[in-house]
């Protein structure tokens, strides 16, 4: 029996697959595949992968489109087993599917500046519970998250229910919070060309070493 007082350790490298989320219709940019959209000349998904790659056994891209240009970039691209943009839980659904490691770490493709030791972090913060989130000090990001790959056929049952919202599916189980509170600016997500000229303005001000 596996005694409940030691906390559990991951080893990100065996034990956790990288799941992007990169499947959605991007209503609020006109349709365009947010995923593919240049930010400082670099595709975002493409920043979201820097972010994981060589730090996890695999990354995988969830979309629904496009397919080819995401394939460039990994492995394995993994499309929703429902059509219609079913929205970001049938995306994780799809993606627990087709991971073959016991942990996937969940992320959107319109956050560029997640911190560089997200996967460190998120598995040390893990403990005993099925799912952690990230939590900027203020309110958490339900779609920065670290869960077992044994939840795919309770977020069925959901899915099958009608569920579509992330966060009321999450309250379902034993989950935690990660605290991110010394880089809330590290979770800023592009949605709008508001959002990509302030998010270019904050990535230049990084190379600059400002905050």
């Amino acid at each position: 029996m596996t005694d409940r007082s030691e906390a559990r350790v991951l080893d990100p490298l065996t034990d956790v697959t990288g799941l992007i989320l990169a499947g959605g219709q991007g209503s609020r940019m006109g349709g365009r595949d947010k995923g593919l959209e240049r930010l400082g000349g670099v595709a975002l998904v493409d920043h979201v992968r820097a972010r994981l790659a060589g730090n996890v056994a695999e990354v995988l891209i969830s979309a629904n489109r496009h397919l080819e240009c995401y394939r460039t970039l990994v492995d394995h691209v993994v499309t929703d087993t429902e059509g219609g943009f079913q929205g970001p839980l049938m995306g994780i659904y799809s993606g627990l599917c087709a991971a073959t490691t016991p942990w996937v770490l969940v992320v959107p493709c319109d956050t560029p500046l997640l911190p560089h030791d997200l996967v460190t972090r998120m598995a040390a913060g893990i403990g005993h519970h099925r799912i952690a989130v990230a939590h900027d000090g203020e309110r958490w990001h339900p779609v920065v998250m670290l869960l077992e790959r044994a939840l795919a056929g309770d977020l069925f049952t959901a899915l099958a229910a009608g569920e579509r919202k992330v966060g009321r599916w999450i309250e379902r189980h034993a989950w935690t919070c990660v605290d991110f509170s010394d880089c809330p600016g590290a979770f800023g997500n592009l949605n709008t060309e508001e959002d990509k000229r302030c998010l270019e303005a904050r990535m230049h001000s990084k190379r600059r070493g400002g905050p």
